[in-house]
């Protein structure tokens, strides 16, 4: 049974159509990555997943049914927009937060002590929410999204406003939940967290889904045989070679793209009979970013 299954949605907002017959499907298990520019549809596509708003077209099924209020409970969801109660004490809102998805006082409290340590805010837990930074509301409203353990856990740009030190934990913490076999969704506009989180990923543009599947099957179909190279001595005659697409050079470093079905190795060997003294010579994956430019970039120029 699918975790997720996302037939043909569609949404306008009066004349705008945000979310064009979007579908897509998820395995449970999966970390998946719900990617696009800004304005996308992300946003969108993931409060019609939570019945926050209906789709005009379509159907969404949640663990092998419609939505409805007791799937609640299985689900946590981080919005977007943060909203916590500035006046409550920390502890308190998590111990609310967790009452609200069906744990008792008792273990809602406990959970919420675990979770304060781990995340470095035992010592704030009868403070006021207003009296945590902006990036210590952040971790709290993660806490209260996973906490009580759901099976799906749905996120909307969880890493925003984050340092690094932080961002770096909280995806550790989406990767142990991962591996505990919770279903992910991840909605993103930043390429580089999604490749180094996620298994399959629906890349949306102005409402459309444009790409899915595996990630790495989609690095491998939009792989562009790269080479990084580092070099003293004369790589002009680099650019003449006719398996070489394109060369950029940039004094003594060098990004080469060779056409498709050439291997690195053809070149490593035409550098080895050459005088070019090289230092690096690295075959470089086709980066999820690069992909990402590739497809809508031209569109957002």
């Amino acid at each position: 049974m699918e975790a997720i299954a996302v037939k043909g949605i569609t949404k306008y907002y009066d004349d705008f159509k945000a979310v064009d017959e979007i579908s897509f499907s998820i395995a449970p298990g999966t970390l998946f990555g719900l990617l696009g520019p800004n304005g996308a549809g992300k946003t969108t596509t993931m409060r019609m997943i939570m019945n926050i708003i209906v789709p005009d077209r379509g159907e969404i099924r949640i663990m092998g049914e419609k939505f409805r209020e007791s799937l609640k409970d299985r689900i946590g969801y981080l919005p977007e927009e943060r909203g916590l109660y500035p006046k409550m004490k920390l502890l308190d809102h998590l111990q609310f937060l967790g009452e609200m998805k069906s744990l008792s006082g008792a273990e809602a409290k406990r959970l919420a002590l675990q979770w304060l340590e781990r995340f470095n805010l035992g010592s704030w837990a009868h403070k006021k929410v207003q009296e945590l930074s902006k990036g210590m509301q952040q971790k709290v409203q993660f806490i209260g999204t996973i906490m009580h353990a759901p099976d799906l856990i749905i996120m909307d740009e969880p890493f925003s406003g984050l340092d690094p030190i932080n961002t770096k934990f909280l995806k550790d913490i989406l990767l142990e939940l991962k591996k505990e076999g919770k279903t992910i969704i991840l909605s993103t506009h930043l390429m580089d967290q999604a490749e180094k989180l996620c298994d399959e990923i629906c890349l949306i543009n102005r409402g459309k889904v444009v790409l899915k599947g595996p990630l790495q099957e989609i690095k491998r179909r939009y792989s562009h045989n790269a080479v990084l190279l580092e070099y003293r001595g004369d790589a002009a005659f680099i650019q003449d070679l006719p398996y070489v697409e394109s060369a950029d050079e940039y004094g003594n470093y060098m990004e080469i793209r060779l056409k498709d079905g050439v291997p690195p190795a053809k070149l490593f060997k035409e550098l080895a009979n050459s005088s070019l003294e090289v230092s690096r010579f690295e075959a470089s994956e086709t980066s999820l970013n690069d992909i990402f430019i590739e497809i809508v970039g031209g569109e957002h120029a």
